[in-house]
């Protein structure tokens, strides 16, 4: 009791008993931190109007308020409240209690792919030594974390955490201080705890608290704070950078579903190729993301994924600033492929039939870089998809020409032999037969085909064997039906013979939204 008043006179921060400074409630108006309601989506608005007029606190928070703060529009709204879930859920016609380990509230609006959702969470007690600790994790000690609300394992990482309590332990108990806002948009307040609207201007990531601690209760704070820096071109404060690298060996002990999510996050920030260097520089290069190994470390063994994979990073950065969607499956497609190319040509070498081979290269590569993960419905079948299609691409006869085009993920796979041509794998004009062909007429079409039919013809002819992708258009001799060469007609100039692809002219190919 003396010590609290002897702190305030002098005006230091009070703090927990794990060290973690509770902080000082400040209230920043409208005139000062400047934000635009116009960016503020309508709907979060209702969620905080609708738990307000039912008495409770509430406000938007987090990362939103963060970009709020920078002038961005942000891509998702969060709301912290003091109700607890059961009376948010009691307020709204769609809602639903979701998680084990932080329990909170899914308000939904809409339906299909236009809905929205606004997450909504209870202002949670920080953790302290009244914790209670199980040896093993979520998976291994499910029977002691049953009816508990407030439970670490041995290196304090955080396991169950559904203890309410006042917004001040909220703030303390959240990473970043930029993170750790409260907007009320029905009176334009900021409210501040730790100063994060100064660190903000000052585009600084800083740990509430200390920083081996708070890694410690949750090491996905780790891939977290590189993600932010890539994306908002933040710096990170040295305390809370020094303890990065020697703190990444308990990332470890993390669910892989978690992690996967959190490097799918990583790639879809905008800012892919940033965060992977980011993640070079802060020693995490090698063995935190297995599919991420791909780029980080075997690149630079100058196999030809190193060019592939900058290139769909960079096109994947393009798509995201311009406002398109990203399908994760098609970046992953991009990282693994040249996994599942080489084992293909080494099962190809020993006689195995093509599309045989293809499907067992592509299981050994899920087994070795995302292990459990492949199983995850959609997103896996969609990569097999994407990879299965390309064999077909060099198939441009028969019925089976035009049932590719009307496939559902037809632009994906379109989009992925797209990036091959732009990274020398293949002959470009096999990609701008298949864009031609998509687009073409029925006449324009049986064109195509025809054009694609001689040029066979004459590289038999001659010959001529193909190694490791189609033939080049050049030099057959052939002319096409009077009146319709669509095949030409987008090429100024021809290209050289490349034997297994020269290097297209096209920009990066888009990939496809799911």
């Amino acid at each position: 009791m003396i010590k609290k008043f002897i702190d305030k006179l002098l005006g230091k921060t009070p703090k927990t008993a794990a060290g973690t400074p509770l902080g000082k409630r400040v209230e920043v108006p409208q005139a000062e931190h400047g934000i635009d309601l116009g960016l503020v989506d309508e709907r979060a608005i209702k969620v905080v109007k609708t738990l307000t007029d039912a008495g409770h606190e509430a406000y938007i928070v987090g990362g939103a308020v963060r970009d709020l703060l920078l002038s961005l529009r942000p891509k998702d709204f969060d709301v912290a409240t003091n109700a607890t879930p059961e009376q948010v859920k009691a307020l709204f016609r769609r809602a639903f209690i979701i998680g084990r380990r932080f329990r909170i509230v899914h308000v939904v609006y809409g339906r299909g792919r236009d809905h929205e959702v606004i997450e909504v969470s209870t202002f949670r007690a920080l953790i302290d030594a009244s914790a209670d600790q199980v040896a093993g994790n979520e998976k291994t000690s499910k029977g002691e974390l049953a009816g508990k609300t407030s439970v670490v394992d041995a290196s304090g990482r955080v396991l169950r955490d559904n203890v309410w309590g006042p917004q001040i332990e909220d703030a303390a108990r959240r990473d970043f201080t930029v993170n750790a806002m409260y907007y009320d948009p029905q009176r334009q307040v900021v409210i501040d705890y730790h100063g994060g609207i100064k660190d903000s201007k000052k585009k600084l990531l800083r740990m509430i608290g200390d920083p081996v601690a708070r890694y410690r209760e949750d090491p996905v704070r780790i891939i977290r704070v590189v993600r932010f820096a890539a994306k908002l071109g933040f710096e990170i404060e040295p305390k809370t950078r020094a303890p990065i690298k020697e703190m990444a060996a308990l990332l470890d002990n993390v669910p892989a579903s978690r992690t996967f999510d959190e490097m799918i996050k990583l790639l879809q920030t905008g800012h892919a190729l940033a965060s992977i260097e980011e993640l070079r520089k802060q020693g995490l290069h090698r063995g935190v993301f297995p599919v991420l190994d791909v780029a980080l470390d075997e690149a630079h063994r100058h196999d030809g994924r190193e060019k592939f994979v900058q290139l769909a990073l960079a096109d994947t950065d393009r798509r995201v600033g311009e406002g398109k969607p990203v399908a994760p499956s098609f970046m992953l497609a991009c990282m693994l492929w040249h996994d599942v190319l080489d084992r293909w040509n080494k099962l190809k070498a020993t006689g195995e039939p093509a599309f045989p081979a293809l499907q067992q290269a592509i299981e050994a590569a899920f087994d070795a870089r995302i292990g459990d993960i492949s199983g995850r419905g959609k997103l896996a079948a969609d990569m097999r998809e994407i990879w299965m299609m390309q064999p077909r691409f060099e198939r441009r006869f028969g019925n089976t020409v035009a049932a590719l085009v009307e496939q559902p993920r037809f632009r994906a796979g379109f989009d992925f032999l797209r990036l091959r041509a732009d990274a020398g794998e293949i002959d470009a004009e096999l990609a701008e037969w298949w864009e031609d062909y998509s687009l073409g007429s029925d006449e324009e079409r049986v064109a195509l085909m025809e054009v694609a039919r001689e040029r066979d013809h004459a590289r038999r002819g001659s010959g001529a064997a193909s190694r490791g992708g189609p033939v080049s258009s050049e030099g057959a001799g052939e002319r096409a039906p009077e009146g319709a060469d669509p095949a030409r007609k987008k090429r100024r100039r021809r290209r050289k013979p490349s034997g297994g692809g020269g290097a297209g002219e096209a920009g990066p190919a888009a990939p496809a939204a799911e």
